[in-house]
């Protein structure tokens, strides 16, 4: 068992929080965070990179990327999410809030192109996740990005990382670090190494589809590229799709569909 699932709540809340000086350190993160959402030329190039790299094979407009991560939000990340909470016991309002006050900045950018290497590496260790799969592609923005992680991940198991309390009053199962360095290993060696899925998402039906369109950054961003790009549109998908459209997801592994024009 983790201390989530053992402490108090007052016990999770001030451990999440940790100290008024790291605090202060989480609210500039934030801010920063919020800030680079108006870094126009930041997001491109990092969207070139990543194109340049291969690992996504175009990048969306400003509109797709936005509607993108709103659908990611309310047919993948929410509802899969709340499932699992409600699998094994925890309450999902409550563990957001110890998410914010663990790391604001964690919350504060879903796809994850506005934050920072450390941002995305603290996001990644603090939850569960369904597929890590988008993180670690993410994270080859960086040249060191997924040397960091490992070094992080490992600091983490041995009880040294300067985060450690804080995340271990997040994190849902004990030998989740763990299972997440075996998979950094793996997947610097190569990319193509099978993820280790949520429980309540690896062989389910219900979330194969889903899985399978958002599960990582490439087949993601294809998603994306495949939504309305003028306002009008978008504002109409927003407001009429209330289910996760089929038809614009991943129909087969390594499938390719470009962008709209």
């Amino acid at each position: 068992m983790t201390p989530r699932r053992t402490d108090s709540p007052i016990r999770l809340l001030a451990r999440a929080a940790g100290s008024p000086a790291a605090m202060a350190g989480k609210i500039a993160r934030f801010g920063g965070n919020l800030a680079a959402y108006g870094k126009g030329r930041e997001l491109d190039a990092r969207l070139s990179r990543l194109q340049k790299a291969g690992v996504i094979e175009a990048a969306p407009t400003r509109i797709q990327l936005v509607l993108g991560a709103l659908d990611m939000l309310r047919f993948w990340i929410s509802p899969a999410s709340s499932e699992y909470y409600q699998r094994v016991g925890i309450d999902y309002t409550f563990h957001q809030i110890l998410r914010f006050l663990e790391e604001p900045a964690s919350l504060a950018d879903p796809v994850g192109f506005f934050s920072t290497r450390d941002n995305v590496i603290g996001h990644l260790m603090q939850i569960v996740h369904a597929n890590p799969r988008y993180d670690l592609e993410l994270l080859t923005m960086w040249d060191d990005g997924l040397a960091e992680l490992e070094g992080q991940v490992e600091s983490m198991i041995a009880g040294t990382h300067p985060r450690g309390e804080a995340i271990a009053a997040i994190v849902e199962e004990p030998d989740y670090h763990v299972r997440l360095l075996d998979y950094v290993r793996d997947f610097r060696k190569d990319p193509a190494a099978p993820p280790p899925l949520r429980a309540n998402v690896e062989g389910s039906a219900r979330w194969e589809d889903l899985e399978r369109t958002f599960g990582s950054l490439r087949t993601s961003m294809r998603y994306f590229c495949r939504l309305p790009g003028d306002p009008i549109s978008a504002a109409r998908h927003l407001f009429t799709v209330k289910e996760f459209p089929r038809h614009l997801g991943e129909p087969n592994e390594g499938e390719t569909i470009p962008c709209r024009s």
